[in-house]
């Protein structure tokens, strides 16, 4: 393995994927801001109405705990946007105009963040997460689409590496910032002050700004694809083709891929819980929610690289198995140090099946059907986001290292998985740059 050429490699990726990425990573910046000012946000809700979040009224009426509530607000994010993804890739598919779907997701992440600053109750707090989740489910199949068929099987490790450095990189450094941000506040503007928690909501819309204004001045869709891209479009789960598999391995890779997203997102739900336990405040909250983050800018890259010579299975295979040792343990550590060293392998385990998985399922798909063969592996990771927050707050009155003893048995069997109802499609021999049709 060559370090100087997979260095290179990062600079020669098309420049409208560099765009794609920078874009991405400014949304992120500012979406990641919510995971933290979020449940910041929703526990001072429930600080004030004493016993907790209650819907309805009367007989009718449910009080949900502080975990739940974050929980709930978090996961509806996470299903709409899921859920949206197939459908919204599959209407890329059939009008090949990937811009147009990204930029309209933007917009509705820029408005909607904007209007959390109107907001004063869980309930509207709900409603605007519910429809950021929906736009989100029309920018990133489009975009994962983009991406692929903007590469050719020798680069397609490689450009998904490129572009997931930087989205993490923007994902990475909000969390950080968020908390600084909200405990700083309030801010003195001149006419008036803004809270911490609004100017953080607006330094999200801003992220989601940037972004569209790059995408639009620097980005065009690639030439129309002619090929399947009608009413052939579809999602398989059974395998009938290949002797001896039961799954259709982009559904196994996406399956693998909501094991991975459970495991990682179980934190965020329980930040109160996680910062009693370790005594701690918000801000190394935020140090070891960014430590995943860390790992994979450093690797994402040169890992998808890499998997364009010698192979895309063995790194996601060697990812979920060190996901299994590296999400149970965080259920058992007493100090900040050991939930950053934790968080951070559990992020080296990441960056192994991210960009690895993704260009094997663009291997896989079909001409002219990347936004619907690709939706699949990113709904099941925006579906994992979203279970991971209601099953960590759940099961965490079950006992707090319950969830993470959950995340690393899936992680196990999402590898199982993996290791038997997927083939490689990068045979790694004396030319490593060789990519074949494995399937």
């Amino acid at each position: 393995m060559n370090p100087v050429r997979y260095v290179r490699r990062l600079f020669d990726v098309d420049r409208r994927v560099l765009v794609l990425a920078l874009a991405r990573a400014a949304d992120s910046l500012g979406n990641s801001f919510l995971i933290v000012v979020l449940p910041l946000y929703i526990g001072d809700i429930v600080t004030r109405g004493a016993s907790g979040v209650t819907l309805g009224a009367g007989p009718v009426s449910v009080t949900l705990t502080e975990s739940l509530a974050i929980g709930v607000v978090l996961s509806t994010f996470g299903f709409l946007n899921s859920f949206g993804q197939p459908f919204t890739g599959r209407w890329s598919d059939r009008l090949q105009r990937r811009r147009a779907f990204v930029l309209f997701g933007l917009g509705v992440l820029a408005v909607t963040n904007v209007a959390y600053a109107f907001t004063s109750g869980y309930v509207q707090l709900f409603v605007i997460r519910a429809i950021q989740g929906l736009g989100v489910a029309f920018t990133v199949p489009a975009t994962i689409a983009l991406v692929n068929e903007l590469a050719t099987d020798d680069t397609r490790g490689n450009n998904m590496g490129v572009f997931n450095t930087f989205r993490l990189l923007g994902f990475g450094l909000g969390p950080i910032v968020a908390g600084a941000v909200v405990h700083a506040g309030p801010y003195d503007v001149g006419v008036g002050t803004i809270s911490g928690y609004n100017a953080a909501f607006g330094v999200a819309a801003l992220g989601a700004f940037v972004s569209v204004v790059l995408v639009y001045a620097l980005v065009a869709d690639p030439e129309r694809v002619e090929a399947d891209a009608g009413d052939e479009l579809s999602i398989a789960i059974l395998d009938r083709e290949r002797a001896g598999k039961l799954l259709d391995p982009v559904f196994t890779l996406a399956v693998a891929s909501l094991f991975m997203a459970i495991g990682i997102a179980l934190l965020s739900a329980i930040e109160a819980d996680v910062n009693a336990r370790l005594d701690q405040g918000p801000f190394l909250f935020g140090v070891e929610f960014a430590a995943f983050v860390l790992a994979q800018v450093f690797l994402q890259a040169p890992i998808g690289s890499a998997s364009d010579d010698y192979g895309r299975k063995p790194f996601v295979l060697f990812g979920l198995l060190l996901l299994a040792p590296t999400t149970a343990v965080q259920g058992f550590v007493t100090e900040p140090w050991m939930m950053v060293v934790a968080r951070f392998f559990q992020g080296v385990a990441g960056a192994a099946v991210f960009a690895p998985a993704l260009a094997l399922a663009g291997d896989y798909a079909r001409a002219g059907q990347s936004g619907t063969q690709l939706s699949l592996l990113t709904m099941a990771f925006g579906l994992g986001v979203a279970l991971g927050p209601l099953a960590s707050g759940a099961l965490a009155s079950v006992s707090y290292a319950t969830p993470f003893v959950l995340g690393g048995l899936l992680a196990l069997l999402g590898a199982l998985l993996v290791h038997t109802q997927v083939a490689d499609t990068v045979r790694s021999d004396d030319a490593p740059d060789a990519a074949v049709a494995d399937g």
